[in-house]
């Protein structure tokens, strides 16, 4: 299991934590003149059974400087780069695992073909699963995610060849297993792995950083807010009561932490890397 940061880049503060006031958020997430504040965009490889999976792709490159002026797009080891420091090749990827389709989460699966007339797919030998739901929701798009869903990144796929449409909650590959939620985006899939005696939540856009643990803490990106609180309870109570860990996508801080029971609620425990973890 491989855990590496694709890249960095800025979001506004306000639409990362919605309801929740500058004053409050800005304590435990820094931001800076702009109230932008900096997120990874972490992508995780799990080999179990023959397979070997890389979860989410990032942002891609094929959109010009115009689309990434405002994302601020900095450090990290890059998609192709980051794998091929674990130690992978591109065709040695077996399944492309994408939690939903917004562009920062699925854009790097596709890439230009040499004259950049045409696509393909980046990891050729791959398949490629996202939900039903998702899928369905993203191919016909809607004004709130117009800007999220982008032609190029979707719709090679499903002319690849290459695509599994996931149809229920529960076991994907021996050891990992995914639950859907509804709120972030319908269909977002959030997959549970298997690790020895441990079980690893890679908690996606439902939780995308350790300070969005909080119930109502969450982002305005949400479709349906109401919906992510419900999910979040639900994940919450699941992972105190099995001493799940959570792997963190977007936190610039904190990698990794197991939960504890506090007069506040569910919060994080311990804050730890992956690698430490594995090394146990």
């Amino acid at each position: 299991m491989h855990l590496f940061n694709i890249t960095n880049f800025k979001v506004d503060g306000g639409a990362m934590f919605g309801v929740i006031p500058k004053i409050l958020w800005s304590r435990v997430y820094s931001s800076d003149e702009n109230n932008l504040i900096n997120l990874t965009l972490r992508s995780l490889v799990v080999e179990t059974a023959g397979h070997v999976i890389l979860i989410d792709t990032g942002w891609g490159d094929k959109q010009d400087e115009k689309f990434f002026r405002h994302i601020n797009l900095h450090g990290g080891e890059g998609l192709i780069e980051g794998l091929k420091k674990k130690g992978y090749k591109p065709e040695d990827i077996t399944d492309v695992f994408l939690t939903h389709l917004h562009a920062d989460h699925c854009g790097g699966g596709i890439k230009r073909k040499k004259g950049r007339k045409n696509y393909e797919l980046t990891f050729p030998d791959a398949i490629y699963h996202v939900s039903r739901t998702q899928w369905e929701w993203a191919s016909k798009n809607n004004l709130r995610e117009a800007d999220s869903f982008l032609e190029e990144n979707i719709l090679p796929i499903g002319e690849s060849g290459h695509l599994n449409l996931v149809e229920e909650e529960g076991e994907l590959f021996p050891g990992f297993s995914t639950f859907f939620c509804y709120g972030h985006t319908p269909g977002l899939m959030i997959p549970i792995i298997k690790y020895m005696d441990k079980a690893l939540v890679f908690t996606g856009d439902l939780i995308p950083t350790i300070a969005h643990i909080p119930i109502i803490w969450n982002m305005s990106y949400d479709i349906e807010s109401l919906k992510t609180i419900e999910e979040k309870q639900r994940i919450l109570n699941e992972a105190l009561a099995n001493g799940y860990i959570f792997v963190f996508q977007h936190d610039e801080h904190i990698e990794c932490c197991n939960l504890e029971m506090t007069p506040k609620g569910i919060r994080a425990k311990e804050k730890f890397d992956l690698k430490d973890l594995l090394l146990k």
